[in-house]
């Protein structure tokens, strides 16, 4: 039972993985009906040693197949994507609750002030628009008269977004990130002096964005350093 039980778990957390990065409030409904069915599968060989394996990894198979033509059927059809996930929906306008829109999902006006709340919002009146998307979560716009002023609103010059990228986590260098970036070991050696470490394996996580701004903090230490090297890009960023 116990080998049994590994290898549906292996199983199925290939199946899993390769139907995509996304938690369970994030997923469309035919993606969370095959994610249910495939743990209810799942549980019938592992427990019943009677049952082959091949009676759940079979159908286990099978429905990741069914989701993989769904998913590109909805990549090629308009039709078929709004069939199996849905449209988003308006639920407030400038003008206010949208209750046909609201009738139409089976949401209460309870569950709408519970989701925007959960936005952030506590009146109806803060928000410009609030739509529904397929997968269930509220998004919203705010009024104008409740949305937080930017650097530009208030004429202070921006620069460029930081992207930062694991350079070292725990002690191992992160190759395929020193290749986008374009970072050589002179730059890494520098931060590392400056850090005051002596070696990669003392560094418990080291970041550096594209504007040179570097984040890094060692092993055993509960402080972190940030500062700014001379970088100049390069690489895929």
């Amino acid at each position: 039972m116990a080998i049994r039980a590994i290898i549906i778990y292996l199983f199925v957390l290939v199946v899993i993985r390769l139907m995509g990065k996304r938690q369970i409030g994030e997923m469309q409904p035919f993606e969370l009906v095959i994610t249910l069915i495939i743990a209810d599968l799942a549980c019938i060989p592992m427990a019943e040693v009677a049952v082959p394996l091949g009676h759940g990894l079979i159908p286990i198979f099978t429905l990741l197949v069914i989701h993989f033509l769904i998913c590109v059927l909805s990549r090629k059809s308009m039709w078929a994507r709004y069939l199996v996930s849905g449209r988003p929906a308006i639920v407030i306008t400038p003008q206010g609750i949208n209750f046909k829109e609201l009738k139409t999902l089976n949401m209460t006006l309870d569950d709408l002030i519970e989701s925007m709340r959960g936005c952030g919002f506590s009146s109806v009146d803060e928000v410009a628009y609030a739509i529904i998307e397929t997968n269930g979560k509220m998004c919203c716009i705010p009024a104008p008269s409740n949305a937080p002023a930017t650097k530009t609103d208030v004429g202070v010059e921006t620069t460029k977004a930081g992207f930062p990228v694991n350079l070292i986590m725990d002690g191992k260098v992160m190759k395929e990130n020193f290749e986008m970036c374009g970072v050589g070991e002179k730059i890494i050696n520098n931060i590392l002096s400056r850090a005051k470490l002596k070696n990669v394996k003392d560094v418990l996580l080291l970041t550096l964005d594209n504007n040179g701004k570097v984040f890094v903090q060692g092993k055993n230490v509960n402080k972190y350093s940030t500062f700014s090297v001379e970088y100049g890009g390069g690489g895929k960023w």
